[in-house]
Formats: structure tokens, C-alpha cells, sequence
């Protein structure tokens, strides 16, 4: 396993663990950014640095009661690695029509540019299963 793809295994399994903010933004580079692509949650996308990435963990630590990601398949190209991930969430609060302890699930593709072995550039294309 490359050094690339272990420090994105730990960087999910950090984000499945809720860290603290501290913790997760040991993950990035100081001007880390993150391209999230129109979806269902987010319909005009959203373009984020560090504080907003950090500060919608917290929202989402306050939404989820867990999270799970898996990934399907890499593909590492360099200081760069392509992500096909399965995400699945159970709501620790109900959600627009969606109770407490409804599962979401959605399909994501992430591609993911490290620097001196932190992530400097996140984008992803969420693809939500219907609820």
C-alpha cells in the first residue's frame, strides 16, 4: 500500500471516528481546499478551504450518529488518487422527511492531490440513493 492511500484510509476512518476538528486538520495542507459538485444535498455545490471543511464535520457530528465509507476502487497516479467510495450515514436527528436513525447511502468519486503527505485538494461527485 502507497503512503498516499494509507494516509486517506486513516483521513476516513478519522471522519467515521467524528474526530475533533484539531485532528481532522492534521489530514491537510494549510490552504487545503475542497470541490464538492452540485448533488442532492448540495444542489449549486460548494467550494470549501480548511475552516469551512472543518466546520461542516462538526454539522455533520451533530446530524450523523455514524458513518461509513467504502471504497470500491483507487486508482494512484502520482501524488494524485481516484476514489470510488460507497458512504452510508444513519441520522442521529431527523432530517426533512427523514427520521432519527434513517440510513442515507450514496455513491461518491473523489479525487484527492496530496502534498508532503497531507491532502491539498479534495473534489467530489456525490451521488445520493433516493429517500
Amino acid at each position: 500500500m502507497s503512503d498516499h492511500l494509507e494516509t486517506v484510509q486513516r483521513y476516513l476512518s478519522a471522519l467515521e471516528r467524528f474526530v475533533v476538528r484539531e485532528e481532522l486538520a492534521e489530514f491537510f495542507t494549510a490552504d487545503g481546499i475542497q470541490i464538492e459538485y452540485p448533488n442532492r444535498l448540495a444542489p449549486n455545490g460548494a467550494s470549501r478551504d480548511l475552516a469551512a471543511m472543518l466546520e461542516g464535520n462538526e454539522r455533520g457530528r451533530q446530524l450523523l450518529s455514524r458513518q461509513r465509507f467504502t471504497h470500491t476502487n483507487v486508482i494512484e497516479s502520482g501524488d494524485q488518487l481516484a476514489l470510488e467510495l460507497i458512504w452510508t450515514g444513519t441520522l442521529a436527528i431527523a432530517a426533512g422527511t427523514l427520521p432519527a436513525g434513517s440510513e442515507m447511502r450514496a455513491h461518491f468519486a473523489a479525487f484527492l492531490t496530496l502534498r508532503d503527505g497531507k491532502i491539498a485538494a479534495q473534489r467530489n461527485y456525490d451521488c445520493f440513493d433516493v429517500w
